[in-house]
């Protein structure tokens, strides 16, 4: 497993509430890429939650939404945005829970439509929230336009 170098980290209006180390109430995710997979570890707190010590939907969604968006930067080497979202929640995570585990990868490709598949499992390795994520993908000229340019992996 190899951690991710952001494209972004640098540009004065990268400011991502998902990974952005530098937004002051971001979730500051990191990612490594392992084999097919991208992956996050990431760690709850009582400020996302919903009901008491249980982590809010939409923050799981966005964990899940940015990591595929993640997909897209390294196994693509482009840009795209969520075109659809479906997040199925089977079991709640404490928003005590000390690591969640996100992982997301391909699961079909037409023309630039792309379909992930992820998942997030709590510090006990259970599957507890799963998702199917569809992003359009911009071409190579739009994302060149948009500053990106690679996405590499760190020595």
């Amino acid at each position: 497993m190899r951690k991710i170098k952001s494209p972004w980290v640098g540009r004065p209006e990268y400011n991502c509430f998902g990974c952005s180390p530098s937004n002051p109430i971001g979730l500051h995710m990191e990612f490594w890429e392992d084999g097919d997979d991208i992956v996050s570890f990431w760690n709850p707190s009582k400020h996302y939650q919903g009901w008491v010590d249980t982590m809010h939907g939409g923050i799981l969604s966005t964990l899940i939404d940015e990591t595929c968006g993640w997909v897209v930067t390294r196994k693509m080497q482009t840009c795209g945005f969520t075109a659809n979202l479906n997040v199925r929640f089977r079991r709640p995570i404490s928003s005590n829970d000390t690591q969640l585990t996100i992982r997301a990868h391909i699961v079909k490709q037409v023309r630039n439509i792309l379909t992930m598949h992820a998942q997030v499992t709590n510090s006990d390795g259970e599957l507890c929230t799963e998702g199917e994520v569809t992003y359009f993908l911009v071409t190579p000229e739009k994302a060149q336009e948009m500053g990106f340019a690679t996405c590499d992996l760190e020595d």
